[in-house]
């Protein structure tokens, strides 16, 4: 057997660089690159590796450990999952700075390969700087960390360990049922350790990624739901995307005359005006689609999690009506009670359609039903997309000039707070993943990163990130990489004056709200009720090389935008908008925890009402 002496660290990034998937017949090159920090836990092992043996996999300067990764999640995500980056730290905090990001990944079904620096497996230079000691137990290191946030976690203890665990590591990060965060833990000393490594290791590797199709009966079962239902409707989760399966989703509805409600990680699987698109589903979403729901007879729900958002905490439709459930992931397909269908979206909606076709299948909706729902959600976004004040910008006017000035090829992406509940309400998606939103985690810090991850994944198109100023604050270094690595996005910051999306959650619930603004503490009252901080995002964003542009009105939004499209470089428009200026639930509710025993009369009666909610809430 012929072999080759490498180090680990030298190995592992041979191997990753022949990795390959297949989809439908077309190749593509899996691991694009390498996203990493330096420390004493990995410059000299895979930094080393990736300045010498210069494999083909480029090297990216991340400049916080938690953002790379969300860059590296948003590549994927944009590529739907064909390709994805792996991430490096050093020990300790570096790799700890990660461990939030894996969550991101792992809760949104999104590839991403972690690759922490870990402590001394000689143990010698003990205690190694950064260590974290555990009495009881020394084979723990900050690393364990990463066990309940990923798919798949492996310690390489000695070099040769690395060929069983980098094979295992593949099959999970392109299992479209099973993938997420994959971390390898490697310890400093073991990445330089060398081995005879098998020549055969590093041929090239392709990973099918084959369509799981429906089992008979799973087929059968689902078929005879959908024929029964007068009024069904459809449900597009991310799946849909991830199976490149939009068309076929289109043409069942269609083709049956069934209205088609999306999730945030579906939203964009039919165009805003498509007669069938209702709008989203659930807590952030439309009245046509939250109507509809409630007077459905049957929920289609394909490649989605039903997360408590999407189903209203489960009282978004009837609490006695069947659903179907089409996913790859058994455990998704099983939820609510559902009709479960394990296989591949595309695969399964192609055979229910056939099968219901040659049944010559129709629903009962009435011929301008669907028509008339969608028509007046339509002028309802209309209204907010011209909601002006006299003394300042509203969220929902700023958001429909940006609607309208963009162009249908560009990219948002957008993550947490109250942007998600507008965007998902309001945004017309005009071209395929042109909607680009982090729902499953809801990660504050998210956006910029990863409106970077998804201008690397499509650097042909315009990549906008609308973040909330509490979130720009909390996380924005890989605006820096941006400029760097000279690929341009837009960051429109929605400075609003703090966490308003939480703190009208407090004041919706009784509370007259508390901690959630940006304002400086008040010398009568010791709390945080002074006045407004101010804070020049445009300068900050001057500071570090992006052009700036400070908004204050809609003549100076418009000048903004246009000035963006013109740049060469990144661009942060800082634009002020009115508190509570954007949208309001419709028809819909979200559960959460209420005080049981409050001084506050409103919280009290804010917890009554909650419980009427939740006995009307389907149990399972």
């Amino acid at each position: 057997m012929e072999t080759i002496r490498l180090t680990m660290a030298q190995a592992l990034l041979r191997f990753l660089d022949q990795q390959y998937v297949e989809r439908d017949g077309r190749e593509y090159k899996f691991i694009q690159g390498i996203m990493g920090i330096f420390g004493h836990g990995n410059v000299n092992g895979i930094g080393e590796a990736l300045e010498d043996e210069r494999p083909g996999l480029p090297y990216i300067q991340g400049h916080n450990e938690q953002g790379m990764v969300h860059t590296a999640i948003a590549y994927a995500k944009q590529r739907n999952r064909l390709g994805i980056f792996a991430c490096t730290t050093s020990i300790g905090p570096g790799a700890l700075n990660m461990v939030t990001a894996a969550a991101v990944a792992t809760v949104n079904r999104i590839p991403v390969l972690l690759l922490p620096g870990d402590i001394f497996a000689c143990r010698q230079p003990d205690p190694v700087l950064q260590q974290l000691e555990i009495p009881s137990d020394y084979t723990i290191s900050a690393n364990d960390a990463f066990r309940p946030v990923s798919r798949f976690f492996d310690r390489i203890m000695r070099p040769e360990q690395l060929m069983t665990s980098a094979i295992q590591a593949m099959r999970v990060l392109t299992d479209p049922a099973d993938t997420g965060a994959v971390t390898l833990a490697l310890p400093q000393d073991v990445q330089t350790e060398a081995c005879d490594y098998p020549v055969a290791f590093f041929h090239k590797r392709v990973h099918r990624l084959g369509r799981r199709p429906p089992a008979a009966e799973d087929l059968a079962q689902a078929v005879r739901a959908v024929q029964k239902a007068k009024r069904p409707l459809l449900i597009a989760g991310g799946g849909v995307h991830y199976a490149l399966a939009a068309d076929d989703l289109r043409d069942f509805a269609t083709a049956f005359h069934i209205p088609v409600a999306e999730t945030q990680a579906g939203k964009g699987a039919l165009t805003w005006d498509h007669p069938q698109n209702v709008g989203g589903i659930g807590v952030t979403g439309s009245l046509s689609a939250n109507r509809l729901a409630q007077a459905c007879d049957l929920v289609i729900a394909v490649g989605t999690r039903l997360s408590d958002f999407t189903t209203a905490s489960k009282t978004a439709f009837p609490p006695d009506i069947p659903l179907v459930a089409i996913n790859v992931a058994a455990m998704d397909a099983l939820k609510m009670g559902a009709c479960p269908v394990v296989a591949d979206a595309k695969a399964a909606l192609k055979e229910i359609h056939a099968s219901l076709a040659q049944m010559g299948y129709q629903t009962q909706y009435g011929r301008d039903e669907i028509a008339r729902h969608k028509a007046e959600w339509d002028a309802e976004v209309d209204r907010l997309y011209s909601l002006e004040l006299e003394d300042g910008l509203t969220q929902t006017a700023v958001l429909g000039e940006i609607d309208r000035s963009i162009g249908q090829d560009a990219v948002i992406v957008a993550a947490a707070g109250g942007l998600p509940g507008d965007l998902h309400r309001l945004w017309r998606v005009r071209s395929p993943k042109a909607y680009h939103m982090e729902y499953g985690f809801s990660c504050m810090g998210y956006e910029v990163a990863g409106a970077l991850g998804a201008k690397l994944a499509e650097p042909e198109r315009e990549v906008y990130a609308l973040v909330g100023d509490g979130s720009y604050i909390m996380l924005h270094s890989e605006l820096l990489t941006s400029l760097q690595e000279g690929r341009k996005i837009v960051v429109l910051v929605f400075d609003n004056s703090g966490y308003q999306c939480i703190h009208g959650l407090q004041r919706a619930h009784g509370s007259n709200g508390f901690g959630n603004e940006l304002r400086y503490r008040s010398s009568s009252s010791g709390l945080l009720t002074g006045d407004y901080l101010s804070v020049d995002f445009c300068r900050q964003a001057e500071g570090l090389g992006a052009k700036g542009y400070s908004v204050r009105t809609m003549i100076q939004l418009r000048e903004a935008l246009e000035g963006a499209r013109q740049a060469e470089q990144s661009v942060v428009i800082d634009i002020k908008v009115f508190p509570g200026t954007g949208t309001d639930v419709y028809e819909s509710w979200w559960r959460v925890g209420i005080a049981d025993v409050s001084q506050n009369e409103r919280v009290l009666a804010a917890r009554r009402a909650a419980a009427g909610q939740i006995a009307k809430a389907r149990s399972y």
